[in-house]
C-alpha cells in the first residue's frame, strides 16, 4: 500500500465530506435528532395510567387506600359508587383498570378488593399488576393489618436502581446513530461517486483499490468516533445516564464496529452504483436489523428461536449489548471479549466481499 496515495485520497474524500451539505446534515443533525426522541418521545415507562376506583365502604381504611392510590405517580384516579360507569370506560378504552373495594372492605377484617385490567397491552398490564400489588401492600402496612412475618417486600434494581427506560434507551440509540452513520452515509457517497463518474476518473489513477477502500473508510471512520464522543456527553451530561464503564474500552469497541459498519456500507455502494437503491438497501440490511434484532427494543429471548439465530450475524446485536454494559453496569470484559470476536469475523467476511467485488474496472 503506497501510503503517499492514501494520504491524497484520504484528503480528497475529506474535502469532499465537507463540501457535502447532506453528509454534514446525517453526522450532525442526526444525533441530535434520534437521542432527542428517544430520549424523550420513546419511553417504556408506565406512568399516568387512567383507573377507576368503586368504594362501596365508606370506611376509614378504603378512603386512606384510594388517597394512597391518588398519591402514586403511576396512576390518574377516578372515583364512582357506580362500577358500571368505569366498566364501560374500561371497554371504549378510556380507563385501564378497575378496583373494586367491597362494603365490607375494613371490616372483620375483611379487605376484599376486585382488579380488573385491561391486558390488549400485555407489558402495561404487567405494569400495573406490580404497581397496583405494591400500593396495596405498602398501605397494609402503614395501617398495621399486616405483620412483618405475613408479608415481606424487598424490591432491590441493580445496574438501573431508577428502573429509568432511558437509561438503556440512549446507549442502544448511540449503536442506531452509528449504524447510520457508518453504513448510510458511506453507501450514499460512493454511490453518488459512481453516478457523477468520478469513481472512474478514481479508477484511472495509479492507486490500488486496497488504497482507494481504505481512503473511503478512513474519513467516515472518524466521522462516526467523532459523533461517538458527542453522543456520549449528550447521555452523561443531558439525560444523566450513568456511566461506570472505561472511555478508552467503549471508543475501542466503538473503532471495532466501526468496522463492518463501514464496509457494509461499501459493499452496498459497490453493488448498487445508485444512490436511491443504496439508501433502501442500507435501512433494510442495516437501519432495520439494528434496530429490531439486536436487542435495543424487544429482548432477543422472546423472539422465535430462529429469529434469535437469524441475531447473531447482527454486528448491532454485540455493540448494544456491550454499550449497556458499559454504561449501567461498568467493564465485564467476558461480554467484550465475546462481541469483539463476532463483529471482527463478521467485518473480515464483509471486507472480503467489498474486495472481491471492487474490481478495478467498470464492469
Amino acid at each position: 500500500m503506497n501510503i503517499k496515495h492514501l494520504k491524497a485520497l484520504i484528503k480528497k474524500e475529506s474535502l469532499q465530506i465537507m463540501r457535502d451539505p447532506s453528509s454534514l446534515l446525517i453526522v450532525i443533525v442526526l444525533p441530535f435528532l434520534l437521542l432527542f426522541l428517544m430520549g424523550y418521545a420513546v419511553s417504556l415507562d408506565a406512568k399516568n395510567i387512567p383507573i377507576g376506583i368503586v368504594s362501596k365502604s365508606d370506611s376509614t381504611y378504603a378512603r386512606t387506600l384510594t388517597e394512597s392510590f391518588r398519591g402514586s405517580k403511576y396512576f390518574i384516579v377516578s372515583e364512582s359508587k357506580n362500577k358500571e360507569i368505569f366498566m364501560n370506560m374500561l371497554q371504549a378504552n378510556k380507563i385501564k383498570a378497575v378496583l373494586d373495594i367491597d362494603d365490607k372492605f375494613g371490616k372483620d377484617d375483611s379487605y376484599k378488593i376486585q382488579i380488573l385490567m385491561d391486558s390488549t397491552e400485555p407489558n402495561l398490564a404487567g405494569f400495573m399488576q406490580k404497581y397496583i400489588t405494591s400500593i396495596i401492600f405498602i398501605w397494609a402496612k402503614q395501617n398495621g393489618i399486616v405483620t412483618a412475618s405475613d408479608i415481606k417486600i424487598e424490591s432491590r434494581y441493580w445496574f438501573n436502581p431508577s428502573v429509568s427506560s432511558v437509561h438503556f434507551l440512549i446507549p442502544g440509540s448511540i449503536v442506531i446513530v452509528m449504524t447510520m452513520i457508518g453504513t448510510l452515509l458511506t453507501s450514499l457517497v460512493v454511490a453518488r461517486e459512481w453516478e457523477r463518474g468520478t469513481m472512474e476518473a478514481m479508477m484511472a489513477t495509479p492507486t490500488s483499490m486496497l488504497e482507494i477502500i481504505m481512503g473511503k473508510i478512513i474519513p467516515y471512520f472518524c466521522i462516526a468516533m467523532a459523533s461517538l464522543l458527542l453522543c456520549v456527553l449528550i447521555a452523561c451530561f443531558w439525560y444523566n445516564v450513568p456511566f461506570r464503564g472505561s472511555l478508552l474500552i467503549l471508543f475501542l469497541m466503538g473503532a471495532i464496529y466501526l468496522f463492518p459498519a463501514l464496509v457494509s456500507g461499501l459493499l452496498i455502494s459497490t453493488i448498487t452504483k445508485n444512490q436511491f437503491i443504496a439508501a433502501q438497501v442500507s435501512l433494510v440490511i442495516s437501519f432495520l436489523p439494528a434496530y429490531l434484532l439486536s436487542g435495543f427494543l424487544f429482548e432477543i429471548e422472546n423472539m422465535p428461536g430462529w429469529l434469535q439465530v437469524l441475531t447473531h450475524i447482527v454486528p448491532a446485536r454485540y455493540f448494544v449489548n456491550s454499550i449497556q454494559t458499559i454504561f449501567l453496569a461498568g467493564n465485564i470484559y467476558e461480554i467484550f471479549l465475546t462481541s469483539v470476536l463476532w463483529i471482527i469475523a463478521i467485518g473480515i467476511i464483509l471486507f472480503l466481499l467489498v474486495f472481491i467485488k471492487s474490481k478495478k474496472g467498470l464492469e
